[in-house]
């Protein structure tokens, strides 16, 4: 099945998707605070760029977008209408890079979170405050 965009459109909405301040990361520094974290928005000297992290503690969490990171990637590649090539090679690199990342960190001492868009959605929102909750009792 065809992209119901052309190239030129399909490629203007892709370009204005932005990587910092999103709504994905307002919703996920929302859920942070309400879960009792504190952590600093988009810190500085840490390897991989986390969205959110508490250095003192060494706790670095990403706020995942399903798309661009991957999720369930097995099932929803095939899903890619235009320029499959390009996207599949592209997003597998993130999440390379994404494991990468875990990797480095974890090997520093840090505990990784990472939290996915579907998490962060109101309906999840309760339910992940409390996991969260529960991570930082282990933590501390």
């Amino acid at each position: 099945m065809a992209d119901i965009f052309s190239k030129r459109r399909r490629s203007e909405i892709m370009s204005n998707i932005k990587g910092k301040l999103t709504g994905l990361e307002q919703i996920g520094w929302e859920i942070l605070k309400e879960a009792g974290f504190t952590f600093r928005k988009h810190p500085k000297g840490i390897f991989g760029k986390p969205d959110a992290a508490n250095k003192s503690k060494k706790i670095a969490v990403f706020f995942d977008s399903e798309f661009w990171h991957g999720y369930k990637w097995k099932i929803r590649k095939g899903n890619i209408k235009s320029n499959q090539v390009f996207w599949v090679a592209k997003i597998e690199r993130n999440i390379a890079r994404d494991k990468a990342v875990n990797v480095r960190l974890r090997s520093e001492g840090w505990t990784v979170i990472r939290l996915w868009e579907h998490q962060l959605a109101a309906r999840k929102k309760i339910k992940t405050i409390k996991a969260l909750k529960g991570k930082w009792k282990q933590i501390l």
